[in-house]
């Protein structure tokens, strides 16, 4: 990993602009992100609308400021959340995961050993369903051998599905 050096107030700081978006602070592009609507908001971070109204009730994005119209005003505190949200559920962290996630985040004193217990949990349950759908690819292949020819009235597949525990993995 490289770490940048870049000079603030007179001294040098490392990953600086890393340190200055945890802090809050504007990137270049956040600087002609003032105030917006929901649909140039689902625009600019390609979340769909009615998801951007769901976190919100769920608590994952804070409520935002109304025009004198009523329509919801999304400003830069809003994109930084919901970027950070649309990563973590990409990564597939639960809601409950990201909550918790955001949680920690905005704690200034917390440490990274807290971030690392819920990756790593998450991390298992990521690994769990890798095995899981290993163990159907080869189930299916082996299945689908089996109907190589694709002439017998008798279906391999068809057969296997219908017996118990002829499927290695749980049911979910």
């Amino acid at each position: 990993m490289t770490v940048s050096y870049h000079w603030h107030n007179g001294t040098v700081c490392s990953n600086y602009r890393l340190k200055h978006f945890l802090r809050g602070g504007e990137t270049k592009h956040e600087r002609h992100f003032r105030w917006v609507g929901i649909g140039v908001l689902s625009e600019q971070t390609g979340c769909n609308i009615e998801t951007i109204r769901y976190y919100e009730k769920a608590g994952l994005l804070p409520v935002p400021a109304r025009s004198p119209a009523g329509y919801r005003r999304y400003g830069s505190t809003h994109l930084k959340r919901l970027t950070f949200v649309r990563r973590a559920r990409a990564l597939g962290f639960s809601i409950e995961e990201v909550r918790k996630l955001l949680k920690l985040a905005d704690e200034r004193k917390r440490t990274c050993a807290e971030v690392r217990v819920v990756a790593g949990a998450h991390l298992k349950d990521v690994q769990t369903k890798i095995a899981d759908l290993r163990a159907m690819e080869r189930v299916l292949r082996e299945t689908v051998v089996k109907c190589a020819s694709g002439q017998s009235p008798d279906c391999p597949l068809i057969e296997s599905l219908s017996l118990e525990g002829a499927w290695p993995i749980s049911p979910r």
